[in-house]
């Protein structure tokens, strides 16, 4: 889907994993991430770039950049919205005291802008309806609003990557950690949890081992073995109750000290005296197969 104006054009693109085709652009791209989430790795004139593509951000690329890598590790939904080379024409750049060579474009990405945002919306609810009369003065409107804004913000000169370490806040980690519970039995990856808290896999590695004293794949590992254990001992309890609730109400001392945990004294002094020679070979019979049956790591 795609329309076009007089020195502009936008085209709304699903953008799939892996490498991309990287060509010399002759326009100057922005790219606006509508929905959907991606770690991009590119690379453009020997400047090396890693972020998160998800909604909302923004990705420039000026015209005649050399791209050598550009990759995402997922999908993406966003609008691209080509504009010229030169933005603005150098005798209005004149007519407001802007200096033409200080115009050139950063190569700048992974950025949250609030006005792009707002152009972003505003061009993307022009596509798929029927074109009207006031269209091209809107577009028109909105493509020397958007050069403008590009000009006074993302000029070589200006812009200047955040240098703001990532974090991983408690709202951020609560989400990575109900993450981890709901997907404990899924074969999870390092790119899966970073990508859950929206960070590259070495940052996100970093700081959730400053925020837990783990690394996350250890932290996998102890939950499953925790959750596990937790089950067997369930089964166990389980099967001694069966047993017992099938008139096997009198026992003799338990055998273990583990037995004597898992078996219910009975209070009416009636059944203590009630004998069923059967009970203790039962019980004794799911001790073993529950001790034999336990993963490895929880015996001994």
């Amino acid at each position: 889907m795609a329309a076009e104006w007089d020195a502009l054009r936008v085209e709304h693109r699903q953008i799939g994993p892996g490498a991309q085709n990287c060509v010399r652009p002759e326009c100057t791209e922005l790219v606006y991430i509508l929905s959907g989430q991606a770690l991009v790795r590119r690379t453009g004139d020997g400047q090396k770039q890693e972020g998160m593509a998800r909604p909302s951000t923004s990705w420039l690329v000026p015209a005649g950049t050399h791209e050598t890598l550009l990759e995402l590790d997922g999908s993406t939904e966003c609008l691209i919205i080509f504009l010229p080379d030169k933005l603005l024409e150098d005798s209005a750049l004149a007519d407001y005291g802007i200096d033409p060579d200080r115009t050139q474009l950063a190569y700048a990405g992974g950025f949250a802008d609030a006005t792009l945002a707002q152009i972003g919306a505003a061009l993307h609810g022009m596509l798929g309806r029927e074109s009207q009369p006031m269209d091209r003065i809107f577009a028109d409107g909105l493509r020397t609003a958007l050069a403008a804004h590009l000009i006074g913000n993302y000029t070589v000169d200006r812009w200047q990557p955040s240098t703001r370490a990532p974090s991983l806040d408690a709202k951020r980690l609560q989400r990575v950690l109900d993450f981890m519970e709901a997907q404990l039995a899924d074969d999870l990856s390092l790119d899966d949890l970073a990508r859950e808290a929206c960070l590259s896999p070495y940052h996100f590695s970093r700081l959730f081992h400053e925020a837990t004293g783990r690394p996350p794949h250890r932290y996998l590992i102890e939950r499953r073995i925790q959750v596990a254990h937790s089950r067997h001992r369930l089964w166990i309890t389980s099967q001694f109750c069966a047993c017992l609730s099938q008139g096997h109400r009198r026992h003799p001392e338990p055998v273990s000290r583990a037995e004597s945990a898992l078996i219910v004294q009975p209070h009416d002094s009636a059944l203590r005296h009630r004998q069923d020679r059967n009970t203790r070979s039962r019980l004794r019979k799911i001790w073993t197969y529950a001790r034999r049956t336990r993963p490895q790591w929880c015996r001994g």
